[in-house]
């Protein structure tokens, strides 16, 4: 019965070893891929870290564009929020760039104002009174409007990467009527969004899952 027990736990150990090996090598195998090449998996799903846990993407002065300027999406970019890949949504992407230039990219804007109301809990390192620039896409043309002059649509009927309510955003007023017109909802200007309405849209896309 000893060598019996014994033979189990031998079987057990080497099998958790074999389990640590493979985990090892996705792990090597998923951070070499990380780069120009890195494609998104074909399904993006939404889960919600449950603590800080994204390092935002530093800046790169040789890529041409100014320190506080937005920036195309990396392809490999994880929401912090959310940890979904924002460069899948181009209509719907949203980042904000800090004072050292350092960038974090959300899959929509409902996950950027997520991310100002509580910034500590997804980044250890910045504030939100560090962010000096806040971009969100032109739902029209997927084009950088800066978030704090964009026109966004609440309660409309289309649905945004989390599947759930979201904020398209517009370069005008005229523009962001004519989506109402056809997908319903009503206009917000960034100072409408407060508190209650992060909060409405964060349990609408992300329910029980946020703690």
């Amino acid at each position: 019965m000893t060598t019996l027990n014994g033979r189990r736990r031998t079987l057990l150990a080497g099998g958790a070893l074999l389990a640590a090996g493979l985990a090892g090598a996705l792990f090597w195998r998923h951070g070499t891929r990380a780069g120009t090449d890195f494609e998104p998996p074909f399904e993006d799903i939404c889960i919600v870290p449950p603590t800080r846990v994204s390092t935002p993407h530093p800046y790169d002065p040789a890529s041409g564009l100014a320190m506080h300027e937005a920036r195309p999406v990396p392809a490999e970019a994880r929401c912090p929020v959310c940890g979904m890949y924002p460069a899948r949504f181009p209509r719907w992407a949203a980042q904000i760039i800090f004072t050292d230039g350092s960038a974090h990219f959300f899959d929509s804007p409902v996950d950027l104002f997520m991310f100002l109301a509580e910034p500590g809990r997804f980044d250890a390192s910045h504030s939100a009174e560090d962010a000096t620039a806040l971009y969100v896409a032109n739902f029209e043309d997927g084009s950088w409007l800066d978030a704090r002059t964009a026109v966004f649509v609440i309660e409309a009927r289309v649905r945004g990467p989390m599947r759930g309510p979201d904020l398209p955003a517009f370069a005008s007023t005229a523009a962001a009527q004519a989506f109402i017109a056809a997908q319903g909802g009503r206009a917000l200007h960034f100072t409408d969004i407060d508190p209650a309405v992060v909060g409405s849209l964060r349990d609408a896309n992300h329910g029980h899952h946020t703690h």
